[in-house]
């Protein structure tokens, strides 16, 4: 029961495909424990790093590459994401294995990394077809979500070896200033509330509160529910974006994507996950339990979750840029910049507002 809700590849879509057959003899000299022919498909969702599923010799193994057409070499890091799982597994249940990194251009024409499947429900847009969140369910699902992103918080980043990973002084103007910068090199269609946006959050930065772990990227279509146990997290994805900064910054990413039921229409289109469901937690509740749970005083929400719609939205520039660009052909790229505006004026007007 459940297995039907289970996360899905499905076929490689035209000009991603992977060569097989150097794959099949890379693993045969460097990854024994991948053995017999390789059947290749691709987890259709996502807009940056491309993810495939290797099925070889009964057993299941995710595979990791930066999109055609990437001519930014730091923003699709694999080596670095490989190394933040190598080192967190051991003290993060949730993050996967990783089991190999290749950077040898004969294989693949860019470095890729290999690591376990982990096999549970995603929540996206829509919930699986059959599954049914009952509101005290859904109410438990956004528990364990805030719940572990605390738990994140909380690893011991020197003893897992990643002390190096960033550099936690003046992580909050840098995020600002360095996200401005982004969007200024992905530039294409002139977006006002862009810039205003951003000339709020540089005049309103908080002092920072600590220095953690931080996923950057922590929403529910990044995590990994177990099907017997929909309210537990057993997974926790993308971990491109990972570095070591203020903890709240990580917060205000996750609220950004936290769409509520009576948020405007401009904002209703960029739900993730069952966030607007009768049950969910609202924004101010996820924060409230973050509190709670962190012991963390927040003492200006709005500006994490204003932060969190910019970041979003430059993210969305990224990607839209390449397509402007002619660096990939993918067609659900084609009106993203409809999508940058929208965020921008939405997080605008919750400033003109005042709240969350």
């Amino acid at each position: 029961m459940g297995q039907e809700w289970i996360d899905r590849s499905k076929p490689v879509r035209p000009g991603e495909e992977l060569d097989a057959d150097k794959l099949t003899r890379y693993f045969r000299e460097h990854v024994p424990e991948i053995a017999g022919d390789i059947e290749i498909s691709q987890f259709p969702s996502g807009f940056s790093n491309l993810t495939y599923l290797l099925s070889a010799g009964g057993k299941e193994y995710v595979l990791r590459r930066p999109p055609f057409g990437n001519k930014e070499k730091t923003a699709h890091d694999m080596g670095r994401e490989f190394r933040v799982l190598s080192k967190l597994n051991a003290v993060y249940g949730p993050a996967p294995r990783a089991m190999v990194f290749c950077e040898d251009p004969s294989v693949m024409g860019c470095p890729f990394y290999v690591m376990e499947r982990r096999r549970g429900v995603i929540l996206r847009q829509s919930l699986p077809r059959g599954l049914d969140l009952s509101p005290l369910t859904l109410r438990a699902l956004c528990e364990s979500f805030i719940d572990n992103l605390v738990a994140m918080h909380s690893v011991d980043y020197e003893k897992a070896g990643l002390a190096d990973l960033g550099k936690p002084a003046g992580y909050v103007e840098r995020q600002i200033k360095g996200w401005a910068r982004r969007y200024e090199q992905a530039h294409t269609d002139d977006v006002p509330a862009m810039v205003q946006v951003a000339d709020w959050l540089d005049k309103n930065r908080p002092a920072e509160v600590g220095t953690t772990l931080i996923h950057n990227d922590y929403k529910f279509d990044n995590i990994v529910l177990d099907v017997d146990d929909i309210t537990r997290v057993i997974g926790v994805l993308d971990w491109e974006m990972a570095t070591i900064g203020d903890p709240l910054m990580d917060l205000g990413t996750t609220v950004g994507y936290w769409i509520q039921a009576d948020d405007p229409p401009a904002l209703q289109a960029f739900v993730v996950g069952p966030t607007r469901l009768e049950g969910a937690f609202t924004r101010k509740e996820l924060i409230e339990r973050y509190a709670e749970r962190s012991g963390r005083s927040i003492e200006n929400p709005l500006f994490y979750f204003v932060f969190g719609i910019y970041k979003l939205a430059v993210i969305v520039q990224q990607i839209y840029y390449r397509y402007h660009q002619g660096l990939t052909k993918d067609e659900r790229f084609a009106h993203l910049n409809f999508v940058v505006q929208m965020l921008a004026e939405g997080a605008r007007d919750r400033i003109e507002v005042g709240s969350i």
